[in-house]
């Protein structure tokens, strides 16, 4: 698959994934401009729970950043109508998995803090390490907290 079909992969899944109003979505300049780092990743799940083999089949993905033995998620998402399948979950063990073989012994993300994703964290086992007070900002300017958190990838 090209990087294109990536991004565009990407970009299906993410216009009906993110709410507006959370302001949690990533234009396709910010995803494209994310692999012009060579330590980005994107992962892309089927609705079997299997790595995506073509763009289309595309219902998931994760986009991370690895840095030494550390690898951060920094978007994960399932298109509504494949939620609530343990989906989420599997990807996550996907990400994980090939964190652990690109050598990563920890891995981070950082989420809004009334997000409902919270449950689909702790059941993959990432704990609560952090917060930022009033980090993000809703589309009518509310104020949330960013919670951080932490797996160990060694387990």
């Amino acid at each position: 698959m090209t990087q294109q079909e990536t991004i565009d992969a990407i970009m299906r899944v993410m216009e009906r994934a993110f709410d507006p109003f959370w302001r949690e979505a990533w234009s396709r300049q910010q995803v494209a401009d994310s692999f012009m780092l060579s330590t980005t990743d994107a992962l892309l799940l089927d609705a079997q729970g299997a790595i995506a083999q073509n763009p289309e089949d595309t219902i998931g993905f994760v986009l991370s950043r690895h840095v030494l033995d550390e690898e951060e998620l920094l978007l994960v998402a399932i298109l509504p109508e494949y939620r609530g399948r343990k989906l989420g979950k599997r990807l996550i063990e996907h990400s994980a998995a090939a964190s652990r073989d690109r050598g990563a012994a920890r891995m981070f993300l950082e989420m809004r803090a009334n997000n409902p994703a919270e449950r689909i964290y702790r059941a993959a086992g990432f704990e609560r390490i952090g917060m930022r007070e009033d980090y993000y900002r809703t589309a009518d300017g509310q104020k949330l907290d960013a919670i951080t958190f932490g797996k160990d990838l060694t387990k």
